[in-house]
């Protein structure tokens, strides 16, 4: 028999509406599950266990992020299942720009109102994150707290680890002058700029399912809602064959910030302006907020979700990849000797 409290419930909590949610996300949860998982769902912890075959040195590495204020549109749209690819992604492109594979991912939901329908779906998006990424969903929590949250909001965040070979992580130590610089498209905003996306287009006040022509007729609403591009299995598949020396994940910051993250003191990241294949949206953004294209660059991915830097000689095996495995990488430019860090032009 599970427990219930008429008095918890009376004050906004009703613990019987986890244990429905929990029913409903059960399904979702085990089409992610590896063969590292040795734990259940409903555990107070989850439990994986390594393989560490072919690891010398074995390094854990951990990521952490939320999904932000794009949560915002998730409401005001009323959809709530592709919202947890996010979470995920924002997670795990960061681990996989160490070169280690995501084994696991946890999330945590905080809600006014535990509607399971609603926590279901969010937890279907972070399971098809996870399938993305290759990552066992093996553990989470669900918190209902009436009072601090609006009843019809909610707040998502998550955690991953992956391992690496200490020998294989990328460190851009034999970085050097001449590297190409190789960008992975974005889907779309992904999960950052989103405080100012919300501004420019007074999102409460205006019709997110309307078509817009500049987008191709999607509407603006769905258009935001894109879930953040996963990288995981491309850049896997070529940190195999390619002496990968730089990863980039184009987040929050944007090129200005996020790039010369993977550039060593004395060298720059040379951008080709004309290069960059900047998506309708930002386009978009920019003409209705008058935004400056300096403060889009250092806000926005631009259409870029990931960069990576590869040594000249290897440049054209990467794209070949990094295409065959489903990315339409090209090159946005090269690095150079300077210590202005990053320079697009």
């Amino acid at each position: 028999m599970k427990s219930q409290s008429e008095s918890y419930k009376a004050a906004g909590v009703d613990i019987t509406a986890g244990y429905k949610a929990v029913e409903l996300m059960k399904t979702h949860i085990a089409s992610t599950l590896t063969k590292g998982v040795c734990s259940d769902i409903g555990g107070f912890g989850g439990l994986f266990e390594l393989d560490l075959t072919g690891m010398t040195r074995p390094v854990l590495v951990s990521g952490t992020d939320g999904v932000g204020t794009k949560l915002k549109i998730a409401f005001l749209m009323d959809k709530h299942n592709t919202v947890g690819i996010d979470c995920v992604a924002m997670c795990v492109n960061d681990i996989i720009c160490c070169g280690a594979k995501p084994l696991f991912f946890l999330d945590y939901i905080a809600c006014g109102k535990n509607i399971p329908e609603r926590i279901a779906d969010i937890v279907a998006g972070v399971a098809e994150g996870c399938v993305q990424s290759g990552a066992a969903l093996i553990g989470g929590e669900t918190a209902e707290m009436p009072g601090f949250y609006p009843v019809d909001e909610y707040d998502l965040a998550g955690y991953s680890t992956g391992v690496v070979d200490r020998s294989r992580i990328i460190d851009n130590k034999k970085m050097q002058e001449g590297d190409v610089i190789i960008a992975l498209p974005s889907s779309g905003v992904h999960s950052n700029g989103f405080s100012l996306v919300r501004k420019v287009f007074d999102v409460e006040n205006c019709d997110l399912k309307a078509p817009v022509a500049e987008l191709g007729g999607k509407s603006l609403g769905e258009t935001l809602l894109t879930p953040t591009r996963i990288y995981v299995k491309p850049v896997l598949a070529l940190l195999e064959k390619v002496a990968v020396r730089g990863i980039s994940h184009i987040t929050g910051g944007g090129f200005y910030e996020n790039i010369p993250r993977s550039i060593p003191e004395g060298l720059c990241a040379k951008i080709d302006r004309s290069a960059v294949r900047v998506l309708p949206i930002f386009d978009l953004i920019a003409k209705t907020g008058n935004i400056p294209e300096r403060d889009m660059f250092n806000t926005f991915n631009m259409g870029v979700g990931m960069s990576v830097i590869v040594p000249a000689e290897q440049a054209e095996e990467a794209l070949s990849i990094l295409r065959e495995n489903g990315e339409d990488a090209y090159v946005i430019g090269s690095v150079i000797a300077s210590d202005a860090k990053i320079v697009i032009c």
